[in-house]
C-alpha cells in the first residue's frame, strides 16, 4: 500500500500544482478542493459519530502530504469527529484553525463571501461533498460517493462567472 500511496502522492500533487496556476486575467480565483472524511470507524451502528479507524487516520496523513503545497487560506469541516480528525493534519501542517460548516446550508451567501478569491479545503460527507460541487457549478453532475469511496478530490475554479471542474480519484 505504501508504493501505492507515495505514487499516488506524486502523481496528484503534479495535478494539483498543474490546475492550481490557471490563468486569471486579473479576476479574482477562488479554488475549492473538497474531500469526504476518510475510513470512519463503524463497529458501533448505533453511534452517529464515529471517529476514523487506523486505516482512515494513515489517509488523513496522505491528504496532508498531497496538500503539502498548496497555500490554503481557509480549511472547512461539519462537526463530526471524522470530517475534523480528517482535516486536522493538514490544517496543522498549514497552521490554520479549522472552521465548522452547516452541512445543511453548504453554499450560502456568507460561505460564498467568506471564500472569494480564496483557496479552500472543505472536509465534507458522501453526499454533502458531491453536492457543494454541484451547488458550486449550478448544476448536477456529481452522484453521492459510494460507502466504500474515500478518495475522491473534487477541485473546483471560480472566475467571475465561469466555474471549471475536476475530479481526481485516489483510491
Amino acid at each position: 500500500m505504501k508504493k501505492v500511496i507515495q505514487f499516488l502522492f506524486k502523481s496528484t500533487l503534479l495535478l494539483i500544482l498543474l490546475f492550481s496556476v490557471s490563468p486569471s486575467f486579473g479576476q479574482e480565483v477562488t479554488t475549492y478542493y473538497l474531500i469526504r472524511h476518510a475510513e470512519k470507524e463503524v463497529s458501533d451502528k448505533s453511534n452517529r459519530d464515529p471517529h476514523l479507524t487506523e486505516i482512515g487516520k494513515e489517509r488523513a496523513q496522505v491528504w496532508k502530504k498531497i496538500f503539502k503545497e498548496v497555500a490554503f487560506d481557509k480549511i472547512y469541516s461539519t462537526s463530526y469527529h471524522r470530517t475534523l480528525e480528517t482535516a486536522r493534519p493538514t490544517a496543522e501542517d498549514h497552521q490554520l484553525s479549522i472552521e465548522n460548516y452547516d452541512p445543511k446550508n453548504l453554499y450560502s451567501s456568507d460561505f460564498k463571501e467568506a471564500t472569494f478569491g480564496k483557496t479552500v479545503l472543505v472536509v465534507g460527507h458522501s453526499n454533502t461533498t458531491p453536492d457543494l460541487a454541484n451547488m458550486i457549478l449550478n448544476k448536477k453532475t456529481y452522484n453521492n460517493i459510494e460507502e466504500r469511496t474515500h478518495g475522491n478530490l473534487y477541485i473546483l475554479q471560480c472566475i467571475g462567472d465561469i466555474v471549471s471542474a475536476q475530479l481526481l480519484f485516489l483510491e
